[in-house]
């Protein structure tokens, strides 16, 4: 592919940088994806999985907005489980542990195989700028790029420094060099940059572990794939297994907390509160008598073993130390340490909610470089800041998901109206208010039609999910209509499902409410389902069971739409509004809110605040609307 008459360049070929690029070809444009390390393509630099408690549904997401993460796992994946099936259905979550070395060739194949789509290895070092809009990127070796928007997925890139022990290197990770110059530059072109924090444990020789003597972790006997488009899971399946730190693992890393660098002050920022390290857990649990630790399996053909749960960034005679006072791993070997690394991030506060920069034209941010952590995190935000930024160039207006449509959307909103806080931002269901109508097995019903919309979705594929919903309709009109008719066989049945007999004819889809009452139930009363109905129309059922809450909360998400419907234009200063305390009015000048929604959302905003807010809206337009008369 040619370099010249670029619509988009991204930067980064990490899990945001191959969403970002996919879904900018997807809609036509001409896309160039730049990396400082080809072999390193779609890397997973921490854990070998994919997915978990909000993290799944980020995946799920992506898949029905034409994301290639949810296909790339279900060809790649050792290990499925649906976690929390014993909660509700707003927190069931699909996680998978993936063969690392399987997922980063196929990700970097399908990149290969794109057409549109050109793939360079180079360091960016500076952006090139044409007075606040930007148009093209340079590399180290002085290559220049030009195009008509730019993404970058920078990842823990951005003066990296890693950390063990007293130890410190430069690098983006174990292996790849940390870019010096561009963190700089952006600092140079206004952009508030702070520093965060993260790490990832030391890897085992899986040959030197006594499995005997730890329980197993197998996965769900019958997987259910992450994506949408795939024909099934091609992968041997492989368990997990589980082990627990000592009293002496604890006396241990107690005894050596000051030869950590996360305790020694040599790291400053902070990193994720919910996957801290095991220094962390220490310190903060000190009543805690044992700590889970996950041995998961790199892939199929390596001996590596990640121990999740086992972050640290103590020196690597303590880490040898630590990890044979681990039941089962009294003889394991470490093939590479565990490290933490802190880098420079951009306060999302600085973007619009297309993840475009507010201070310069044509630049969005995604994944890492936002503050946030998690792959599943940067693949969304890489998509969106790809789709948004095809869309910049072509002058069609961004694409913003709502709190009340998406996870993506919870997040994004999240990010630009209150920041990071600090520490790196992890999505969980609990951030999302309307966690009920944002379920894993709705994701398509949801975004399926913008997607078809907006052009991410192929024919065939827009098709597949236009049929899919056409069954859905089809189903629930069939319930509505079929009667199920008192019978001895019927209330036999349904006393064996300790469930209420009947007296006189009841529609299928009343009974479907019962919580008792299940697919295989229906078929046992003689009503004719479709044969895929278990996989293919799990939503229909949730959304009978629980239509009383989805009313409600789709009652208030659409009070809540009214005030994320309302902008607040650039021309009202916040920052001199009458009527607002002095604290309000700066933290809303912090925030920046561009809503009324987001107004409301911000950290120590009242609700009184957002009203006087409004009321000057009202005014103003009030007095435009006499002006202009």
């Amino acid at each position: 592919m040619l370099m010249n008459n670029l619509d988009v360049i991204v930067v980064g070929a990490g899990h945001a940088g191959i969403e970002a690029a996919l879904a900018a070809v997807r809609l036509g444009a001409r896309v160039l994806l730049l990396t400082s390390n080809l072999d390193h393509v779609g890397q997973m630099s921490c854990n070998p999985a994919i997915g978990g408690v909000g993290k799944g549904h980020l995946v799920k997401e992506i898949d029905a907005l034409g994301g290639e993460m949810g296909l790339a796992i279900d060809e790649t994946g050792i290990q499925f489980r649906t976690l929390n099936t014993r909660k509700g259905p707003a927190v069931r979550a699909s996680r998978a542990q993936a063969d690392k070395a399987l997922y980063r060739q196929r990700m970097k194949s399908r990149l290969e195989r794109t057409p549109g789509l050109g793939l360079r290895q180079g360091m960016v070092e500076q952006l090139l700028v044409a007075g606040r809009r930007v148009v093209g990127v340079v590399t180290e070796t002085g290559e220049r790029y030009e195009a008509g928007a730019t993404v970058l997925t920078t990842g823990t890139f951005l003066r990296g420094l890693m950390h063990i022990g007293d130890a410190q290197m430069p690098g983006g990770r174990a292996g790849d060099l940390a870019s010096r110059g561009l963190s700089a530059h952006l600092e140079a072109l206004g952009l508030p940059v702070g520093r965060l924090k993260t790490g990832t444990c030391p890897r085992l020789d899986g040959r030197t572990i006594d499995f005997s003597r730890l329980e197993v972790q197998p996965g769900d006997l019958s997987p259910t794939p992450f994506s949408f488009r795939s024909a099934g899971l091609t992968q041997r399946q492989v368990p997990c297994h589980i082990t627990w730190t000592t009293s002496q693992t604890h006396a241990l890393i107690a005894r050596n907390l000051e030869r950590s660098a996360m305790y020694s002050g040599r790291i400053k920022s902070r990193g994720p509160r919910y996957c801290p390290s095991i220094e962390d857990k220490i310190v903060r649990f000190p009543d805690r008598e044992r700590h889970q630790i996950f041995l998961e399996p790199e892939g199929l053909e390596t001996v590596e073993i990640y121990p999740n749960g086992l972050s640290t960034s103590l020196p690597v005679d303590v880490q040898a130390a630590m990890v044979r006072t681990i039941p089962g791993l009294e003889q394991a070997e470490i093939v590479r340490p565990g490290y933490a690394i802190e880098y420079d991030f951009v306060d999302p506060r600085a973007l619009h909610s297309s993840l475009e920069c507010r201070t310069l034209e044509r630049l969005f941010l995604a994944g890492q470089i936002n503050g946030t952590t998690g792959y599943e995190e940067a693949a969304a935000l890489g998509l969106m800041a790809g789709l948004n930024a095809t869309r910049a160039v072509r002058a069609e207006p961004p694409v913003v998901l709502g709190r009340a449509e998406a996870y993506i959307g919870v997040m994004i909103d999240d990010l630009v109206s209150r920041g990071v806080g600090g520490e790196p931002y992890r999505m969980f269901t609990s951030r999302a208010e309307h966690r009920l109508l944002l379920r894993e097995d709705n994701a398509h019903a949801r975004l399926g039609g913008l997607a078809t919309e907006i052009g991410l979705l192929d024919e065939p594929l827009a098709r597949a999910v236009e049929a899919r919903a056409q069954e859905a309709a089809s189903l629930r009109a069939l319930l509505q209509s079929t009667l199920i008719r008192p019978a001895d066989e019927t209330n036999q049945a349904l006393t064996e499902r300790a469930s209420s007999p009947i007296r006189q004819p009841v529609r299928a889809i009343d009974l479907l409410r019962r919580p008792e009452a299940d697919w295989a139930l229906l078929r046992t009363l003689g009503v004719e389902l479709p044969t895929d109905v278990e996989s293919h129309h799990l939503s229909v059922l949730l959304d009978l069971k629980y239509a009383g809450y989805v009313d409600r909360q789709r009652v208030l998400a659409d009070q809540v739409a009214g005030l994320d419907a309302t902008l607040i234009p650039a021309w009202l200063d916040l920052s001199t509004l009458p009527g607002l305390s002095a604290e309000v009015r700066e933290r809303l000048t912090g925030a920046r809110p561009s809503t009324l929604g987001q107004a409301a959302r911000a950290p120590g905003i009242t609700p009184a605040a957002v009203a006087t807010i409004a009321l000057h809206l009202r005014r103003r337009a009030g007095e435009r609307s006499r002006g202009g008369a």
